[in-house]
C-alpha cells in the first residue's frame, strides 16, 4: 500500500545525538510512520542519497509575533531549516492588551526590538484582548512553520497596572492579584511559558525601563506558582547581570525553577568589557542546578554584530551631508559619494563626526562575501586597513562601502565578540543554542541565519562539534527545553518536520536589505544554499530556497 511520501537513502541524523545511519523514511499525513528499509511505494518519493536527513530545526528565541501576520513563511528563518518557532521572548508581547493599548505595545516593541511600530499597527488585526485570544488569532493564520508563544510580563503588567507598571516601586498585592489570572489564562490557553525583561537595556520610547524591569521576586514567584500547575512550561528572561546583581538574579531563577518545577532560560553572552562575567554566571547556574534548579542559559554560535552600509544605516548618518542622504535610493547615494567634490565634503564631515563617535574601528570590519565569514583577523579591521593604506577612517569606509555595487556591509560585533568563548559555552550540556532573534532588530543585525552558520563554521569547518551533536543542539535540545512534543526527533510517530540537506554544499549568502514590511519598511534578510527540501508536517514547504506554496504549520501549545 502506498504512503504519502518516502525519503530514500539519506544519511539520517535523528536529533538525539546518535550516530548517523542510512535509511528510508516513510510519511503518512503529518507523521513519520517508518524509518529503515521502506518497501512501500510513496505517492511522492525523494532521493536523498548523498545528503543528510535531519529533524526540522526548532528556534526558541524569535520575535516573529507580528511578522507572521504578513509573512506566512517566517523569513528569513525558513531559509535556514527552521520548522518551529517560539514567539513572546524578552517579556514583550502583544497580549494581553487593554482597550486602546495597541499603540503602546507596538511602540514598546519598536523601542526594544527595532520592529517598526507602524508596520505592527497596520499589519495586525488587534482582534483580541487576552493572550489566549491572541494565540487563537495566530492559530488561524496560514503559516509555513509551527508556532508557539510565551506570554510577556511587559504586556501583563501594563494591562493590570497601566502607567504605574513602569514605576520602580514594587507591585502591590492587589496588582499581583490582577496579574496572576492573566498569566493563568495564558497558560490555560496553551502558552509555552512566561517571559520577562529585567535588563536596563530594554526601554520604552521615553527612556524609562520596560514594565517588569524592577519587579520584586515576590511578583515573579507568584507567576511561578501558576506555572507549577502547567507542567512543561518554561520561564524566559532577558536578565539583569553585572556587578552585585548577578548572584541574586541567578538565585532568583533557581527559586523560580524549583517552585514551578520548570526550566528557566535566559540570554548569556561574552562581552569584552567584562570578559569573565559569562564564566561567573555559569558558575552560579551550576550551583543553583546542583540545588535542584533547571536553568539553561542560551547563547549564539557567533558574535552579535550591528550591520551598517550604504544600503542601511551608516556610522556617519548624523553628519552634515550624510544626514541628507539617509532616505535616498542606494543608486543616488552612490552617485553623490562617487562625485569628487561631494566625496571630499562627506569625508570632512565624517572626520568631524568621528570626534564624538565612540567606536573602536579596530573591531569594525567589512563583511566578506565569498565566502561570508565572521572569524575576522585584526588586520582585516577598518582601522588596520586604513593605517596600511595611509588614509583616514572615513576614506577607507567609503572605498569599501562602494564595493558590491554599494551593497558592501560592515559589522561591529557587540556581544560574543570572542566567538570561541561562545562556542565554549555551548560545549556545556546545560547551555542552549538560541538568541537568534528572528524578526527583531530589523535594520541592525542578521542572526536568524544561525543554524547555517553553526553547521558550516563550528561543525564542518572547525569540527568543534560532531554533525550529530550539532543537529541535536538545534532539534531535540530546543524542543525538549520548551516542552514541544513529538518534534525535534526523527522517529516513528513523530511529526514529519524534516530537512534534507546537501551538507557539503551548504553556505551563507550575503545579507541584504529588502523593503517588504507593511508601509515599505526595510529589514535585513539572509538566504543560504544547501537546504534541498524542508518539510513541515509532511508537506514540502521549502525547496532549494524557494517556497513551494505549502503552509502546513500548526500551533504549539503546552
Amino acid at each position: 500500500m502506498a504512503v504519502d511520501l518516502v525519503i530514500r537513502g539519506g544519511s539520517v541524523i535523528d536529533g538525539t545525538g546518535s550516530l548517523a545511519f542510512t535509511a528510508d523514511i516513510a510519511v503518512e499525513g503529518d507523521r513519520i510512520v517508518e524509518i529503515g528499509k521502506v518497501d512501500s511505494k510513496g505517492k511522492r518519493e525523494i532521493d536523498a542519497d548523498g545528503q543528510i536527513v535531519t529533524p526540522g530545526f526548532v528556534d526558541i528565541h524569535t520575535h516573529l509575533d507580528a511578522q507572521l501576520a504578513w509573512d506566512p513563511i517566517a523569513s528569513p528563518s525558513c531559509w535556514h531549516g527552521v520548522t518551529s518557532v517560539v514567539l513572546g521572548n524578552c517579556g514583550v508581547t502583544f497580549a494581553p492588551v487593554s482597550k486602546d493599548g495597541a499603540t503602546v505595545l507596538a511602540e514598546m516593541m519598536e523601542s526594544v526590538e527595532d520592529i517598526p511600530a507602524e508596520s505592527i499597527l497596520n499589519g495586525l488585526s488587534w482582534n483580541w484582548s487576552s493572550y489566549g485570544e491572541y494565540l487563537e488569532e495566530v492559530a488561524a493564520l496560514p503559516k509555513g512553520v509551527n508556532t508557539g508563544g510565551m506570554v510577556g510580563h511587559c504586556a501583563v503588567r501594563l494591562a493590570a497596572m497601566g502607567e504605574r507598571s513602569l514605576d520602580e516601586t514594587p507591585a502591590t498585592p492587589d496588582d499581583i492579584e490582577k496579574m496572576v489570572p492573566m498569566v493563568k489564562e495564558a497558560m490555560d490557553s496553551g502558552a509555552l511559558g512566561f517571559s520577562t525583561s529585567r535588563t536596563f537595556l530594554h526601554r520604552v520610547p521615553d527612556g524609562r525601563c520596560v514594565p517588569g524591569t524592577y519587579a520584586a521576586s515576590e511578583e515573579l514567584l507568584a507567576f511561578a506558582e501558576v506555572m507549577a500547575q502547567h507542567k512543561g512550561t518554561v520561564f524566559e528572561a532577558a536578565p539583569k547581570l553585572g556587578g552585585k546583581d548577578s548572584r541574586e538574579e541567578i538565585k532568583m531563577y533557581g527559586d523560580i525553577s524549583r517552585l514551578a518545577g520548570c526550566p528557566v532560560t535566559f540570554g548569556l553572552t561574552q562581552v569584552d568589557i567584562a570578559p569573565q562575567l559569562h564564566l561567573q554566571i555559569l558558575d552560579y547556574v551550576e550551583e543553583e542546578n546542583s540545588l535542584g534548579a533547571n536553568i539553561h542559559p542560551q547563547t549564539t554560535s557567533k558574535h552579535i554584530g550591528v550591520l551598517l552600509g550604504l544600503s542601511a544605516r551608516t556610522p556617519f548618518d548624523r553628519a552634515e551631508g550624510w544626514a541628507e542622504m539617509v532616505d535616498l535610493p542606494l543608486e543616488e547615494k552612490i552617485v553623490r559619494i562617487s562625485n569628487t567634490e561631494t566625496r571630499e565634503k562627506l569625508i570632512k564631515a565624517a572626520k568631524e563626526r568621528l570626534e564624538t563617535l565612540p567606536l573602536d574601528w579596530s573591531k569594525f570590519y567589512a563583511l566578506p562575501d565569498n565566502p561570508v565569514r565572521h572569524d575576522f583577523k585584526p588586520e582585516e579591521s577598518i582601522a588596520a586597513k586604513a593605517d596600511k593604506r595611509g588614509v583616514s577612517i572615513p576614506e577607507q569606509w567609503i572605498d569599501e562601502a562602494l564595493e558590491l555595487e554599494g551593497k558592501r556591509l560592515f559589522i561591529l560585533p557587540v556581544l560574543n565578540q570572542q566567538m570561541e568563548a561562545a562556542a565554549e559555552m555551548l560545549t556545556k550540556p546545560y547551555v542552549t543554542l538560541g538568541l537568534a532573534d528572528a524578526g527583531a532588530h530589523t535594520k541592525q543585525i542578521m542572526d536568524a541565519s544561525q543554524p547555517t552558520f553553526f553547521l558550516t563554521h563550528w561543525v564542518r569547518e572547525k569540527e568543534m562539534f560532531s554533525l550529530e551533536e550539532g543537529i541535536r543542539r538545534m532539534t531535540s535540545d530546543t524542543a525538549d527545553l520548551f516542552g514541544i512534543q513529538n518534534r525535534g526527533r526523527l522517529n516513528q510517530g513523530s511529526f514529519a518536520d524534516i530537512n534534507i540537506i546537501d551538507f557539503e554544499g551548504m553556505s551563507l549568502e550575503y545579507p541584504e536589505i529588502v523593503n517588504d514590511f507593511p508601509g515599505g519598511a526595510g529589514r535585513f534578510i539572509q538566504k543560504s544554499t544547501g537546504y534541498t527540501k524542508t518539510i513541515v508536517n509532511g508537506e514540502v514547504f521549502m525547496q532549494d530556497g524557494e517556497h513551494t506554496g505549502a503552509l502546513k504549520g500548526k500551533m504549539l501549545r503546552n
